[in-house]
């Protein structure tokens, strides 16, 4: 593989590699302990620092995503990590390598990338250009509290607000095509959850499920950590929108969805006279800004007037959910 730290015409130093044609093994074990995860899952996860180049020093983020077996996919975002520095449409480059002894080593004639420690180490004839260092970036509504008047559907104690509903672990809400027995017009929504390790799965098989606002409008829940960002992925309205940013955080990382949602209007003849809007935050950011939902999506209920409930989808992933609570507006 000719794996390169090259200068781009503009003088800024950036990750960049050519990417193996296979995109995720296929098939794999899912981990839902990290003590159990394996030494890939310790060198992956999400970097920020700076790194000399010839304009100046510059800020980087990177994100090393496991792909099993010491394989792993380096992705550099220019300016720092998604949401934090980043936006769609910025520099970014992705370069594949393996591990040996705890280490990641992606050397080139331009520089050398040596990942291990809590670090990418930049590199050049030995000096080193500047590092990243690993960060664990937290949502800022992550155990948030309800407001006075909401509604809580799951606080860890009891299933007994959802129909079908499965306590894992004594304390999570599963993924097992549950629906909340609460049916919800307008509202507000907090939900956390939580994807498998899933290294040699590859795409919707990569801790896959579902948040279906009112049954109708599925919201992804996927680990799409380091992924561009689709419509079928983490954050994305399916058939409708991507995310405005995939803030997808690495696997075993708690995440938050924050939903402002609008039912779509009827008349009386059933007639619908007023499409569904919806504003998301994904871990604290807005993916979704007054986003219209021009129709239902596929797997659950179709459209139609009057409430419904809260669906999770069960796809044979193990995906969790805790602190779902609902205002009605």
């Amino acid at each position: 593989m000719n794996l390169q730290y090259i200068v781009r015409s503009l003088g800024v130093l950036v990750f960049f590699g050519s990417v193996s044609g296979a995109a995720f093994g296929a098939g794999g074990e899912a981990f839902t302990d990290p003590a159990k995860a394996g030494p890939d899952f310790a060198l992956q996860g999400e970097y920020k620092g700076s790194v000399e180049t010839p304009d100046g020093i510059k800020t980087y983020g990177g994100q090393v995503i496991a792909l099993g077996d010491g394989k792993f996919r380096i992705v550099g975002y220019e300016g720092g990590l998604p949401g934090d520095g980043w936006s769609r449409g910025d520099g970014q480059t992705t370069m594949d390598a393996e591990s040996k002894d705890g280490k990641i080593t992606a050397k080139s004639e331009r520089a050398d990338l040596v990942i291990g420690d809590g670090k990418i180490a930049v590199q050049v004839n030995g000096q080193e250009l500047g590092s990243l260092k690993k960060v664990e970036r937290k949502s800022d509504t992550l155990g948030a509290k309800p407001p006075k008047g909401a509604l809580v559907l799951f606080d860890g104690s009891s299933a007994e607000n959802f129909r079908d509903g499965k306590l894992v672990d004594g304390k999570w809400l599963g993924a097992t095509n549950c629906e909340s027995k609460k049916k919800l017009g307008d509202h507000r929504l907090h939900i956390e959850f939580r994807t498998p390790f899933m290294p040699k799965s590859s795409g919707q098989g990569r801790g896959n499920s579902g948040v279906y606002m009112q049954s109708r409008y599925e919201l992804q829940v996927l680990d799409s950590f380091g992924l561009e960002g689709k419509n079928n992925e983490c954050g994305g309205i399916y058939s409708i929108s991507e995310p405005i940013v995939n803030m997808c955080l690495p696997p075993l990382a708690w995440q938050t969805y924050d939903i402002d949602f609008t039912a779509a209007k009827y008349d009386a003849d059933g007639k619908k006279t007023k499409n569904a809007r919806a504003t998301i935050k994904h871990n604290g950011f807005v993916i979704h800004d007054d986003l219209e939902l021009t129709h239902g999506t596929p797997g659950r209920h179709g459209e139609g007037p009057g409430p419904d409930s809260l669906f999770l989808q069960n796809h044979s992933n193990p995906v969790v959910f805790r602190n779902i609570w609902v205002e009605e507006k």
